[in-house]
């Protein structure tokens, strides 16, 4: 597993970064503005398969 234990270490290092880059105060809603967009991501692909399974039995 040295490469989840290499992205781990990698995710470690960036949320150090972002720390000292934006402050402790903003982390909240960094985190939460990208929890939206996953989650807009997460509802669009599920949309795009859902659209796709319908297709065939409405046809």
């Amino acid at each position: 597993m040295i490469f989840g234990t290499d992205v781990l270490v990698v995710l470690i290092i960036v949320l150090v970064i972002v720390l000292i880059w934006r402050g402790p105060k903003t982390l909240p809603a960094l985190g939460a503005m990208f929890g939206r967009g996953v989650k807009s991501v997460r509802d669009e692909v599920e949309g795009k398969l859902d659209d796709d399974e319908q297709k065939p039995g409405g046809a």
